[in-house]
């Protein structure tokens, strides 16, 4: 579905043809992208003025500083409806940003300011959009990213706190292991997270190296030398985020490896989340034929049909947001690798994917810990009953009688459906006390702590 037109336009010639030819998704490049190519502006003007050679030229380049700060901030953003799928280098939407910021800026100041003169001076489509689209990267991740992880975490690292003494049957291969305590799972969730957002955390700076200054093809023509170094400086101060120059403005229009890192370590913190999510639902299956050892919240009805019937929403909201994401992120791998000398023309489809990861993690993280982790119960009886059923605890006899001697007694508590500590007394190699101790199930949970 097409986004409405405004009844006032503001943008011109070139939006206009990028408009007509590109009625494609329905979907407007994500206007985190757009913003950024704002800031781009509004930095790149002031640092333009410095080298203005006429008071006239210096209130253009004031005006349009004025002007991309306020379409920095969302004031226009109804203006910018270019398709994600357009022109490769991602001309259509700098162009679109270049004549709406054009437009106000002459409607400011009385003088007529010109989109690629005064509003693109020193800069190409090809330094600006991947420019932009770290830029937005990189403050996504800082902003909203690892604050929703970090809540998430917060909220694991609770339920393992409030799960510390539940002891519970292990599971590895999906069948009984010796037992452990549901907080050691918990606190192995928030390990998960954490490390997530250390590999997000450690590759901002690299990732924050961006091309501005590079103009066409990386060798700068048409900008003066220091202009990409000062208006990035400018840009990281203001946000207080890692930017850079990057070290070859060849390799940074040529490719966009630092995005397909970026999106990887989106693909793990999905990966992180499938696993816990899942887990999650599986212990909380039931409640008379699944493992019903946590108690979900009860969000919503989970039959049209099945009176009573709760599912586990939140979990399956989160899994499916991970298969998107891992979907994204090969999108991304794909059209980072089909740079053709010096540009990379899938950018755009590289930051509407990227972006999208970005916020689908952001709400999947915020959403499970406040309506699913932060209300779990242990079903702390159900979950001492499989820890003490489980035949795996007699691997606690192990130092006792031997592998291959305990094998036969599980083998045969199995088989005839008996007590573990029945067969253990009956085979008579150990007497009752020392026995117990050894098939304690919080005994065997705690390990060599």
């Amino acid at each position: 579905m097409a986004t409405k037109r405004p009844q006032q336009p503001l943008w011109g010639h070139e939006t206009e043809l990028a408009l007509a030819n590109f009625p494609v998704s329905g979907q407007p490049l994500p206007i985190e992208i757009v913003h950024a190519l704002a800031a781009i502006k509004a930095d790149a003007a002031i640092v333009n003025r410095a080298h203005a050679t006429s008071d006239e030229q210096r209130t253009r380049l004031t005006a349009i500083h004025d002007t991309a700060t306020a379409v920095e901030d969302g004031a226009h953003d109804e203006q910018f409806q270019i398709d994600i799928f357009q022109t490769g280098s991602g001309t259509s939407t700098n162009m679109n940003v270049n004549e709406v910021v054009a437009h106000l800026a002459a409607e400011s100041c009385g003088l007529a300011v010109h989109p690629n003169d005064d509003v693109n001076a020193s800069q190409s489509s090809n330094d600006t959009f991947p420019t932009a689209t770290t830029i937005a990267t990189v403050l996504m991740l800082r902003r909203s990213v690892l604050p929703a992880v970090a809540t998430l975490t917060d909220s694991l690292v609770a339920a393992a706190q409030r799960f510390a003494d539940v002891v519970k049957a292990g599971r590895t291969h999906l069948m009984d292991a010796v037992p452990l305590f549901l907080g050691d799972e918990f606190s192995g969730y928030a390990a998960q997270l954490r490390e997530s957002s250390e590999r997000i955390e450690s590759s901002l700076a690299r990732i924050g190296r961006v091309p501005l200054g590079g103009t066409a093809v990386g060798n700068g023509l048409n900008a003066p030398p220091d202009f990409g170094g000062q208006v990035i400086a400018r840009l990281a101060a203001r946000y207080g985020i890692d930017l850079s120059v990057a070290p070859s403005r060849f390799a940074a229009q040529a490719s966009r490896d630092n995005l397909v890192e970026a999106s990887s370590h989106l693909r793990g913190l999905a990966v992180a989340l499938l696993k816990i999510a899942n887990d999650i639902r599986l212990m909380g299956s039931g409640p008379a034929t699944g493992l019903g050892e946590l108690r979900l919240p009860e969000l919503q009805a989970g039959s049209s049909i099945m009176p009573g019937k709760v599912n586990p929403v939140m979990c399956e909201m989160v899994t499916q947001v991970c298969a998107q994401v891992l979907g994204n992120d090969h999108t991304i791998a794909f059209a980072g690798s089909q740079g053709a000398f010096e540009l990379n023309t899938y950018q755009p489809v590289i930051a509407a994917n990227i972006v999208a990861s970005m916020r689908l993690l952001t709400q999947a993280c915020t959403l499970f810990a406040e309506r699913c982790v932060d209300g779990l119960e242990a079903d702390v009886e159900r979950c001492r009953i499989h820890a003490g059923s489980t035949p795996a605890l007699a691997t606690g006899l192990n130092e006792l009688l031997g592998y291959d001697h305990v094998s036969k007694i599980v083998k045969q508590a199995v088989a005839q459906r008996r007590p573990l500590i029945d067969v253990v007394l009956e085979d008579g190699n150990v007497d009752p006390r020392t026995a117990a101790v050894a098939l304690d199930p919080v005994r065997v949970a705690k390990g060599n702590r």
